[in-house]
């Protein structure tokens, strides 16, 4: 049998088949065309569904169920998309409007939760059945995977990872609120603290990498100035660090998994990001030596990760569970 998975994008569509391994035999996308209405969207969505179970030979009476990955807040139980922002949905009824065109089970949830879900699985943090996956990008989500399924709290809005505040009154967030861990650790908050030390130290590499002009900073630019021996700029990926692992060890206290997954910009930095921060989360780790502590990696599947996890929502609880056997933990 087979399980269709929809990433329902800002800019694109991609769907993909997937059998019960949870591999992608086949996929295709689309643009998302966000200015148009949400059946139009969805119509499209259908039937591109049916082309990609059509051009890998296989019919809808071997497709189990169809899932949904979308930015902004689902109803999971209804299978409706309460709000998009990026395409001003307003409790849009996914389900009913897919059904319409494809008589089966369908499956809805948060894009986050999605991603989650396949690097829990499938991806770094295959073959544990507890992990959390962090995206470190403009904003920072993220996902919580317990016993391989998804927590999400009783209104399907848990795991916002970012909005836990690490410092009272502190810098102002995109949410309004104050001292959140995204207006730190994410993305932008780097590219703020590397623009404002640049603009500090003229003299510095990290000033002269950019010639002056701080827009053209990027996340990747004080971990490269740093690597050349910039002094300013290590003390901003250090303060940086500093900011990931007090969120980093805050979910392990909390939940204790058993693995961390990092995904997003910023972990594009690999090893040069993994090895300072491993030492500093332990210092945030509450617990006696030599307890196990959660393992962090880097995100493996990129952008199939969205397709991947939108077909385990429709894999039973067993299911799931065997997949994970084939993930990188399994020993």
């Amino acid at each position: 049998m087979y399980y269709l998975g929809i990433d329902l994008g800002g800019t694109n569509i991609a769907i993909g088949l997937v059998d019960e391994q949870g591999q992608i035999v086949h996929q295709r996308s689309i643009p998302t065309g966000r200015e148009r209405s949400a059946d139009l969207i969805l119509k499209d969505m259908a039937m591109l569904a049916l082309k990609v179970a059509e051009e890998a030979g296989v019919g809808l009476e071997q497709i189990t169920s169809v899932g949904v990955g979308s930015p902004g807040a689902p109803d999971v139980q209804k299978g409706v998309i309460i709000y998009n922002n990026n395409l001003g949905f307003r409790n849009v009824p996914v389900r009913a409007e897919l059904q319409k065109y494809l008589p089966l089970p369908v499956y809805v949830d948060n894009d986050a939760n999605c991603a989650a879900l396949a690097e829990g699985l499938l991806g770094a943090a295959g073959g544990v059945r507890h992990s959390v996956t962090v995206t470190l990008g403009t904003g920072i989500g993220g996902g919580v995977i317990i016993d391989h399924n998804i927590y999400s709290g009783f209104n399907n809005a848990g795991a916002e990872l970012g909005h836990m505040v690490i410092a009272a009154g502190g810098k102002q967030c995109t949410c309004g609120r104050k001292g959140c861990w995204e207006a730190y650790a994410s993305a932008r908050g780097l590219i703020e603290a590397a623009q404002a030390a640049a603009k500090k130290n003229p003299a510095s590499l990290l000033f002269k990498m950019v010639n002056g002009d701080l827009n053209k900073i990027t996340a990747k630019t004080p971990f490269d100035a740093a690597e050349a021996g910039d002094a300013v700029a290590a003390g901003v990926v250090d303060e940086y660090l500093d900011y990931l692992a007090v969120g980093l060890g805050n979910i392990i206290n909390i939940f204790q998994p058993e693995v961390i997954v990092l995904g997003g910009g910023v972990s594009k930095q690999g090893e040069s990001l993994l090895r300072p921060l491993n030492a500093k989360v332990a210092r945030e780790v509450y617990g006696q030596e030599g307890v196990p502590v959660a393992k962090l990696k880097l995100a493996v599947l990129g952008n199939e990760a969205g397709i991947v996890g939108a077909a385990l929502l429709g894999f039973p609880p067993e299911r799931r569970a065997l997949v994970s056997l084939f993930g990188p933990e399994r020993e």
